[in-house]
């Protein structure tokens, strides 16, 4: 494999925000590549070496949010947020940032799963549902990005929308409804690229559908009535 490593003196600030950070990789002479982040420069991935990438938190929690009602009937919980590069609301998944006080490891992104499902749904996680750790940490888009996300499914049990409410929205956040897909519905999702109003939706939002469809979440504890464990 080749052994090409970034170092530190090929890196340069280019913008310092509270919310983003730009930096310049000169990769070679006169030659750049763009990382948007929200590390501080010491904490870059690519400064990284492969067994500390192996080793990182991912920054963030995708939630995998299906719903179990009391005959038994399996829903894909979707919401629409205001995706602000886009100008839309976007079919999308209960998504946030992983706080300090969340922790390192599994245990961290789980709970940082069951505060962002809490905010942006109004569901707490109950002794009869589950959270699961899907993927520890995907890579955005690693052409534009550092950032990562963790995947989580939750299971939780519950008859209709009463649970419901995105009262919790912070900051910039902004939300319009809910959706709640069937297996046929999440069907026609997949294979249309667009939601109920005809519009695209998100990579996350794409994963979740898969998931959904293939059954593999199942396997999660909370299908057969198992324990959130966090």
């Amino acid at each position: 494999m080749d052994e090409f490593r970034i170092t530190d003196d090929m890196i340069r600030p280019l913008l310092d925000t509270r919310f983003v950070k730009v930096f310049d990789i000169q990769y070679e002479e006169g030659k750049h590549y763009y990382d948007a982040t929200r590390h501080e420069k010491e904490d870059l991935t690519c400064l990284k070496n492969g067994e500390e990438v192996r080793r990182m938190t991912a920054d963030a929690v995708s939630c995998f949010v299906i719903t179990i009602s009391s005959d038994g009937e399996a829903k894909m919980l979707f919401n629409y947020e205001y995706r602000y590069p886009c100008g839309q609301y976007l079919l999308s998944v209960p998504a946030g940032l992983r706080d300090r006080e969340d922790g390192e490891g599994e245990k961290g992104l789980l709970l940082a799963a069951a505060r962002e499902i809490r905010e942006e749904t109004g569901v707490e996680i109950g002794p009869e549902d589950s959270l699961t750790l899907v993927n520890p940490a995907v890579f955005s888009t690693p052409g534009m990005t550092d950032e990562s996300n963790a995947l989580v499914c939750a299971v939780v049990h519950m008859d209709g929308t009463g649970r419901l409410s995105q009262k919790g929205a912070e900051g910039s956040e902004r939300f319009d409804g809910f959706f709640l897909a069937d297996l046929e519905t999440a069907r026609r999702l997949l294979f249309t690229g667009r939601d109920e109003n005809g519009m695209f939706y998100s990579t996350y939002t794409w994963m979740a559908l898969c998931w959904f469809v293939s059954g593999l979440w199942k396997d999660c504890p909370g299908s057969a009535g198992g324990s959130a464990p966090v």
